[in-house]
């Protein structure tokens, strides 16, 4: 399976979902706790056995660039009663992304990562685990103030050991001297900057490139519009954006994006883990008033001891105390999901 799987990835641009959980670079062990995963959905265990000959069909036709879940495949297999043979349901199944209907391959996409602290290293995991065919987010080199000596060094290693997340999937290795990391065999650039303003991305090689900032430094489009410099084409905010900047939930209010809108942020986490849901029950029962309640793991700007902080409770020791506050979601949740 492994050599299938990275081989449609690869060469095609597909990814190999099993009920939504990517397959992509996964060990052995790893690929047959995903298929007793499927219990959890389906209520029976999936066996490789039954998943293998989907992947060996999706080999056989001319598939463009997609994600394909053979979980769903194997499941509406089972309740398919036409006689089919896995081969014909497959055609059938994926026919939107195959021949005539598939999408061409998308030119690769250069990504700046401006900050490279806690979500910075799990969004630069992310991009490293996806990059494949290299048709899709590409990134091209980071962005941080230099820390002192052996700075490169200190942050890949924070990058390839997280002692929440787990070991980084894969090899890192450092080039001082051309101030880059190697994860993968992807070259990202480290670049030190104390300021957006210092930084030409097409001295680098970069054009067109999506910024991430997920320092929240900056969080209303004044802010955030210094760092539309030379090979930056969009940029997006990991934290709620204040004024006129677009907070968007993905499958929720993404539709709403404009084609020439610059500056976009993600809202926060705690907004996206609660507005789906919240719209979903909108649409179809429809909301007259909540409340709301989220546990959140501390953060860095928290104590470890009982000290001083400028925000009520948070001064209080992080590891010992559970600290009351108003998230941000409290707020903007109604302007991306109206009731």
């Amino acid at each position: 399976m492994i050599p299938i799987i990275g081989k449609l990835h690869r060469e095609r641009d597909v990814t190999v979902l099993l009920h939504s959980r990517s397959l992509v670079n996964k060990s052995v062990v790893s690929i047959l706790k995903t298929h007793r995963f499927a219990r959890q959905i389906a209520g029976e265990e999936l066996s490789v056995t039954e998943t293998l000959p989907f992947l060996q069909a999706l080999t056989a036709l001319d598939l463009g660039p997609s994600q394909i879940d053979i979980g769903m495949l194997a499941e509406t297999y089972r309740a398919d009663d036409r006689g089919l043979t896995v081969a014909e349901f497959t055609a059938e199944a994926v026919a939107g992304a195959t021949g005539a209907n598939k999408i061409e391959c998308r030119e690769g996409r250069d990504v700046v990562l401006y900050g490279f602290g806690r979500i910075g290293r799990l969004v630069a995991r992310l991009l490293i685990e996806k990059a494949g065919s290299g048709n899709g987010l590409r990134l091209r080199a980071i962005v941080v103030r230099r820390g002192g000596d052996q700075d490169i060094v200190k942050r890949a290693s924070l990058l390839r050991r997280d002692s929440i997340h787990g070991q980084f999937q894969g090899t890192i290795t450092v080039d001082e001297a051309n101030s880059t990391i190697i994860a993968n065999g992807n070259e990202i650039k480290v670049i030190y900057a104390g300021d957006p303003s210092e930084v030409d991305y097409t001295a680098y090689g970069i054009k067109d490139a999506i910024l991430i900032d997920n320092t929240g430094k900056w969080r209303d489009r004044e802010g955030l519009s210094q760092h539309l410099r030379p090979g930056i084409d969009k940029v997006v905010l990991t934290a709620p954006g204040k004024g006129d900047v677009p907070n968007i939930v993905h499958g929720v209010n993404h539709d709403m994006i404009k084609p020439d809108e610059r500056i976009l942020s993600c809202a926060s986490c705690t907004t996206n883990a609660i507005v789906p849901p919240l719209k979903a029950m909108a649409d179809e029962y429809g909301v007259l008033r909540g409340h709301v309640e989220t546990i959140h793991s501390f953060t860095n700007d928290q104590n470890l001891l009982d000290n001083y902080h400028k925000a009520d409770r948070r001064g209080r020791s992080a590891p010992l105390n559970m600290v009351i506050t108003r998230p941000a979601p409290h707020r903007p949740s109604p302007r991306r999901c109206p009731t």
